[in-house]
């Protein structure tokens, strides 16, 4: 069946106009719509209004002009059908063999920085997705395309065919039609969840990005989904596996808190170390700082900077075994240096990641549908600490700052969380025990091994410390100021044991759990 009359309405002109003169050349009939019928005819390529087509105005400010039956007619009409060309031709429907649509762009919409409402719901596409479901549903005769992408290949195929495109050709592009507007409904859906706060339902859709190496077990398949390449860039390395995704993205997190130069080490999505640079200081001096809290741990692990990896620390850290290293970008000589390890996955960060962030919600499975829960995108209690002491003795402006790191720190580790700091460096990290008092026994330990003294520290605590035994444990190792969320039934006996060893400590009102 040759292609006679296309009907074009594109938000995104891309290729437009070069298609447009190619259909044009080869005797198709164009119908379009608005501003897209506009830049067709200024290149003075014939074609008809929609609604001189239709003989029905727009309305609503262009809100209806494509839901005619002349329009969805055209494209569902079984050509093969006894009665359908029949009852096209009694209500002078002609067929409408190729359509090309792209949505009004939603999701640039709602990713710009202030955008209302009422905007977002202005670019919710009515008439797209209407056409685009009725010319793909009717794939067997009609072409339709929806990516500018596509423009070549039909277009090449229309001209080396005899005016025909190919039955596989029209499955694959209908196909591609359905991801698409699947994915347009998903990104609608879940704004419109999040910014009205209903509740009726969650619901995404997002593109394969890849099949991973392996999951958290070589054993299980994993794949990765979504713009995870929008903030992060392998350079070289063997492929990603699930594992490493995680620990990519807890990295990353981690490393955000931090305004100084910094770096990381990590094991596991777990903080190992953590130092920043002080005035005057290079990255080889918080890799140092990092590096002294736990020297065994980086083994396997994953470091992350928050600056561009100098070749000076290259120098320093290419003799480690590591995993992954992260940095906003690498010195050549750096590269030079660490690509001499082929396994070794250098990951670019984008400055977008540390400009804006990424707050996407905290999905995970569970029996029968998904846990969803927003970010916990903040230090959340960390401003004005001088104003939520607890004890009889205030912290000094040394253990205030200490205690702000240390918390930065605690809460990217893994519940029941304790952490050690002064205040550019962790000195002891406990992690995921399940009582407190053995998380900080560990930390303490941990401290001892790296041959760190804690005298003067500041601790942190994710959660309330629930008994004193906790808090007298790293009095007792040498921490001298406090800071975790409060809300125990014993709040009184831990403050009083705070005051009995001259610690000072202070409530946050927010706790940082996680599992």
């Amino acid at each position: 069946m040759k292609i006679k009359r296309a009907l074009i309405s594109v938000s995104d002109k891309t290729g437009l106009v070069p298609f447009a003169k190619r259909l044009h050349e080869l005797g198709i009939e164009l119908l379009s719509t608005g501003g897209t019928a506009s830049v067709i005819a200024a290149e003075g390529i014939p074609v008809i209004e929609i609604s001189d087509y239709t003989g029905a105005d727009e309305m609503f400010e262009g809100r209806l002009k494509t839901i005619h039956p002349k329009v969805h007619g055209g494209l569902l009409y079984r050509r093969d059908h006894p009665e359908d060309p029949k009852q096209a031709q009694q209500h002078d429907i002609p067929p409408i063999d190729l359509l090309v649509v792209n949505l009004y762009p939603f999701e640039q919409t709602i990713a710009r920085d202030g955008v209302t409402l009422g905007e977002a719901i202005e670019n919710i596409d009515i008439g797209g997705p209407a056409m685009l479901r009725a010319a793909s549903k009717n794939y067997n005769a009609v072409t339709v395309i929806s990516d500018p992408g596509d423009y070549d290949l039909v277009a090449s195929e229309i001209e080396e065919n005899d005016g025909e495109t190919k039955l596989k050709t029209r499955e694959a592009l209908a196909i591609k039609v359905f991801q698409r507007t699947s994915h347009y409904d998903g990104a609608i859906s879940g704004y419109l969840n999040k910014c009205q706060k209903t509740e009726s339902c969650y619901s995404v859709s997002l593109p394969l990005t890849s099949e991973l190496r392996y999951g958290e077990n070589p054993h299980q398949e994993a794949s990765l989904y979504g713009n995870f390449g929008d903030f992060f860039t392998k350079l070289q390395g063997k492929d990603l596996s699930y594992t490493n995704v995680l620990d990519i993205s807890a990295a990353a997190e981690l490393i955000s808190e931090f305004k100084r130069p910094s770096v990381a080490i990590l094991k596991h999505t777990n903080p190992c170390g953590v130092g920043c640079a002080d005035k005057g200081q290079d990255l080889r001096d918080a890799w140092e700082k990092a590096f002294e809290t736990d020297r065994q741990a980086p083994f396997g692990g994953v470091i992350v900077c928050n600056r561009p990896l100098s070749e000076g620390l290259a120098r320093v850290i290419g003799g480690i075994f590591t995993d992954v290293i992260i940095a906003p970008d690498f010195d050549a000589e750096a590269r030079a240096i660490l690509q001499k390890k082929k396994n070794l996955r250098l990951m670019r960060v984008s400055d977008e990641f540390f400009t804006k962030g990424v707050n996407e919600p905290v999905v995970r499975s569970a029996p029968g549908g998904l846990l969803v829960m927003d970010a916990d995108s903040s230090a959340l209690g960390i401003d004005a600490l001088e104003e939520k002491v607890k004890t009889a003795r205030p912290p000094s402006v040394d253990e205030i700052e200490a205690m702000r790191f240390a918390w930065r720190v605690c809460k990217h580790v893994k519940s029941n969380a304790i952490v050690f700091g002064a205040r550019d460096r962790t000195l002891g990290v406990g992690a995921g025990q399940m009582s407190r008092v053995d998380a900080c026994r560990i930390a303490v330990w941990k401290a001892g091994e790296a041959g760190l003294s804690l005298t003067g520290s500041a601790v942190a605590s994710d959660a309330m410390f629930p008994f004193p035994d906790g808090l007298v444990s790293a009095a007792e190792a040498g921490a001298t100021a406090c800071v975790q969320p409060g809300g125990s039934i014993r709040d009184d006996e831990v403050i009083a044991a705070a005051d009995e060893r001259d610690v000072a400590m202070v409530f946050t009102g927010h706790r940082h759990f996680r599992h």
